[in-house]
């Protein structure tokens, strides 16, 4: 073989190797950036994803969202109170140390710890308890119906590296706490961090010594937030990007047809509403002295009924969006029931004689906070909201700023009037009721519960549904819970958000309905 044919046989063979290479490397986008890499301390959806990469849970979810084993092989309900789990042998996690019981008992009593955002569904699964290396018992105060689903909401971290780093707390994201677990992870997960520039890039790549099966071929994952609609669908079509988790409604149609480029469509477990602050005697940001409009449930309604959601739906969501009365993260939540999904109805008038009613006939002047970079639209829903409420007199100042900085504002109470979205993997209603519904207390309950909402009859009913053993009496408090929470319009419902996906046409990747890119999942072609 002559010197000419060797050397272009060779070109062409690292020709094809480096774009192996490059066809192994998930290159994707979404608006907003992950917060921390610290995994309990916030309870992001975006964040758990990505966090959720690195770190595992006891059960984890497969692509219908079904619980399945993970770091536990096995479980067992010994009694009413007691749970017993069997964990995974030879785990290690990424740098090399042995996952043990221990560091399981350790990640459930840090996941409970005040700076956690988990930590009322960490507190729920009662004392945690070490058998032996790879055994695990859990003695809870009461009932948990859905013990296997806030299990699946705890990271587990290494004991030895958590406290030979000084993190044996989850970093206080709320007062801007910077500790190492800010930018530093170790997990037992398929893919382990590479480095970390908040609001710039996340690199992963994958874990050689996991335990599981991968299923794609991704081997490393660079994730870049893009704030702007315009630059993420045009990364996405020159081929610089792989896939953008929200491509904007306006642009889904045309994308369909482009060239190079699909959509992999799917509804999100996700419910975007508004709230109000119905705690304060007098609202922080409103031109109302003395007293607090949105302790009247007649203004809650009139605002409600002055928004105008197929409007929303059809002309701002280009139709990806489903319009509800109900303050639940899916249907199942309300188990199907069409008289707790039924929105009220768009009525101007009604709006303006309950306004008139409640002593503000010419409406009132109040502060909107709303994230820019979150939810799908978020920005520009506010602005409608906005116009629509002016049409009874209802001056809304919009105070938009992205997430970084818009949770932990309202981790202070430091507001009127927000939106906030809920949603994940979790579609059993008690994972909205004690977090959304309830009034602040001890120990996570009612943690976002921003409006600072205090309904004792309400309150009381849904804290017994939480330890309900009985399906069927538990099924008659949730759904008496959310009728009395629709019937005094404690928040305002918008719609359940679709999420479709927008990719290259040589990636495969699994829609999921918490909106959870699996990169262990993902083929590049």
């Amino acid at each position: 073989m002559n010197q000419l044919r060797i050397k272009v046989l060779l070109a062409a063979a690292l020709g094809l190797a480096v774009g192996a290479a490059q066809a192994q490397t998930l290159r994707w986008a979404s608006q907003g950036d992950l917060q921390t890499m610290d995994p309990v301390s916030r309870n992001e959806s975006l964040t758990n994803a990505l966090n959720g990469q690195i770190y595992e849970t006891l059960t984890g979810r497969d692509k219908e969202l079904n619980i399945v084993p993970m770091l536990a092989t096995e479980w067992q309900q010994t009694g009413p109170l007691q749970w017993r789990m069997k964990l995974r042998p030879n785990v290690k996690f990424h740098d090399g140390s042995a996952f043990t019981a221990d560091d399981v008992v350790f990640s459930v009593k840090r996941a409970a710890e005040q700076t956690s955002q988990i930590k009322v569904y960490a507190n729920a699964l009662g004392e945690p308890k070490k058998i032996d290396n790879l055994t695990v018992e859990f003695n809870l105060a009461q009932v948990n119906p859905i013990f296997l689903q806030h299990l699946n909401s705890v990271f587990i971290m290494s004991k030895a590296w958590c406290e030979k780093n000084n993190v044996t707390k989850p970093l206080d994201f709320t007062a801007k706490e910077q500790s190492y677990t800010a930018f530093n992870a170790n997990g037992t997960g398929p893919y382990v961090l590479v480095s970390r520039q908040p609001d710039v890039k996340t690199v992963y790549k994958r874990n050689p010594a996991w335990w599981g099966k991968f299923t794609g071929n991704v081997q490393d994952v660079v994730y870049t937030p893009i704030k702007a609609n315009a630059t993420r669908v045009a990364a996405l079509v020159s081929g610089e990007l792989d896939l953008v988790l929200d491509p904007p409604p306006t642009d889904t149609p045309k994308l369909r047809e482009t060239p190079g480029v699909k959509i992999i469509d799917g509804p999100e477990n996700r419910i975007i509403f508004i709230g109000m602050d119905q705690g304060r005697d007098e609202l922080l940001y409103s031109s109302v002295k003395g007293k607090n409009p949105f302790k009247d449930q007649r203004v809650r309604q009139a605002l409600y009924q002055a928004v105008d959601e197929e409007s929303i739906k059809s002309k701002l969501m280009r139709g990806q969006a489903a319009p509800t009365g109900a303050v639940m993260v899916s249907p199942i939540g309300t188990y199907n029931d069409a008289s707790l999904e039924k929105r009220l109805p768009f009525d101007l008038d009604a709006s303006k004689k309950l306004l008139a009613a409640a002593g503000y006939p010419d409406g009132f002047e109040v502060t909107l906070d709303c994230p820019n970079d979150r939810y799908v639209n978020d920005e520009e829903i506010c602005k409608t909201l906005a116009s629509m409420w002016a049409r009874l007199g209802v001056k809304i100042k919009l105070n938009t700023m992205p997430r970084s900085v818009y949770f932990s504002k309202l981790d202070k109470l430091d507001t009127s009037m927000y939106m906030l979205g809920w949603g994940g993997s979790v579609t059993d209603a008690e994972t909205t009721l004690t977090p959304i519904y309830r009034t602040r207390a001890p120990g996570g309950i009612g943690d976002f519960n921003y409006g600072q909402v205090n309904n004792p009859e309400m309150d009381k009913l849904a804290a017994a549904s939480s330890k309900e053993p009985d399906p069927k009496k538990r099924e008659a408090m949730i759904k008496a819970v959310v009728k009395m929470h629709n019937e005094q319009v404690h928040h305002i419902p918008l719609h359940r958000q679709f999420i479709p996906w927008a990719a290259r046409s040589n990636v495969d990747v699994v829609h999921r309905a918490d909106n959870w890119v699996e990169f262990a999942w993902v083929t590049i072609k």
